[in-house]
């Protein structure tokens, strides 16, 4: 699901290709003399002036008239050419800055790795801050994302567990390199949360936290998701808070393939605005905590929860507005926890779909919902006794769909359909049907 990574382009990627100063003023002053006798002879044509000495129309003052004219063009084009030169003086100038910001930003980019490397977390903690000043001051987009690289980069790096307070010295260390991961953390959540384009902004650069344990708090609530690639695959979720409260997306999704959910993490995209990419858990493992969709607004996009695992914990959707974007349950195995979509409103060509899902206990509420327009779909799905309830649901047009599911009714599903029962609600015809 990670797509590769081209170097950004930048001003500077090209060298710069300008004429030599020679070469440009020979042509630009031959260019101007052409120009100026052109024009002076196309005066004099258009004039109808055939011989100066003639007293027909051209006399003295006329001539010295076109003469000046001729010589302001030429005067035009040297200004021209002085333009020119600035330009160039400019945009050399321009590199040669460039190169050595470039420069000074190496050295301290060495210097900053080599702290990171110490055997003393105080000295890591000082070349993490080190690189974070680095990627906002960096003099192009491509150095910048190098800072970030590295910062989860380490991140990435395998760390020993807690040896608990048997082993004190290993444990106040282990507390001090946790400490270095726990502001690594908190310094991309800040940075992320700037609007792209401001200074010490973060937004657009890719993060790859694959295989990270997050066991710390994550911030990147109201922050836009439009360009950039945010990984979490193969994470770790145990003890922590991230939040995308508030964010948006409309280009792109936050990736948590085969990513584990323990108890005490919380992943929260309340009030989310997903217009367009979303969140993708496939293949994620929530045995504790919750991921959070509470009050968002899913109008394009998708969700997706394929080949999900849920063994406790919660997956919810309460007060959720699911109006053109896709909620997708797909083989999904529900053996415990909660899934809510508790007065949410599916409308719109909004869709929740649980295809081929096992519902084998904990429990999956649709009460209190809206299903206006929007459709719910239980295609093969298994469900077991009391684990779905539509109690309180109203369902007044759009499509509710058990084909193919095995049985009973949900709690309030009948009462929530009315009699008879609507062309739009297709109830079970295989296995034990939904009476």
């Amino acid at each position: 699901m990670i797509a590769n990574r081209r170097p950004r382009p930048t001003s500077y990627d090209r060298e710069l290709r300008l004429w030599k100063v020679g070469r440009a003023l020979t042509i630009t002053f031959a260019a101007a003399v052409v120009v100026a006798g052109g024009i002076f002879y196309g005066l004099v044509y258009l004039l109808d002036f055939q011989e100066i000495d003639t007293t027909k129309k051209l006399d003295a003052k006329t001539l010295f008239d076109l003469v000046k004219l001729s010589f302001g063009v030429v005067a035009g084009a040297g200004a021209l050419v002085a333009l020119v030169v600035a330009y160039r003086r400019q945009r050399v100038d321009e590199a040669g800055a460039h190169r050595e910001a470039t420069r000074l930003h190496t050295e301290r980019f060495s210097q900053a790795v080599d702290k990171l490397g110490s055997d003393s977390p105080a000295v890591r903690l000082g070349g993490v801050h080190a690189l974070a000043g680095l990627a906002d001051d960096a003099p192009d987009v491509n150095l910048r994302q190098t800072c970030i690289d590295v910062l989860c980069a380490y991140l990435r790096l395998p760390h020993t567990p807690d040896p608990g307070t048997a082993e004190l010295e290993n444990h106040h260390l282990y507390l001090a390199l946790r400490e270095v991961r726990h502001t690594i953390l908190r310094l991309i959540g800040d940075h992320y949360r700037r609007p792209e384009g401001t200074h010490h902004s973060w937004q657009g650069c890719d993060l790859d936290l694959t295989g990270v344990t997050i066991d710390g708090h994550m911030d990147f609530s109201d922050a836009k998701f439009t360009r950039g690639t945010v990984t979490f695959n193969g994470a770790t979720f145990s003890g922590s808070m991230v939040d995308f409260g508030f964010a948006t997306f409309s280009d792109r999704a936050v990736l948590f393939a085969d990513a584990t959910f323990s108890e005490g993490c919380a992943v929260s995209f309340g009030d989310a605005i997903i217009s367009g990419g979303g969140a993708y858990f496939g293949g994620a493992t929530i045995s504790g905590g919750s991921v959070y969709f509470g009050d968002a607004t899913i109008s394009d996009g998708s969700v997706y929860f394929g080949d999900t695992t849920i063994s406790s914990g919660t997956v919810d959707f309460r007060d959720t507005t699911i109006s053109g974007g896709t909620v997708y349950f797909g083989d999904t195995t529900i053996s415990g926890g909660t899934v809510t979509f508790d007065r949410a409103t599916i409308s719109s060509d909004g869709m929740v779909t649980f295809r081929d899902a096992a519902i084998s206990g904990g429990t999956m509420t649709f009460d209190h919902a809206t299903i206006s327009g929007g459709s719910v779909y239980f295609i093969r799905a298994a469900i077991s006794s009391d684990t779905v309830s539509f109690r309180g649901a109203t369902i007044s047009s759009g499509t509710l769909d058990f084909s193919s599911t095995t049985g009973p009714a949900p709690t309030g599903l009948l009462t929530a359909v009315g009699s008879p029962v609507p062309a739009t609600v297709i109830l079970s015809q295989a296995g034990a049907p939904i009476p």
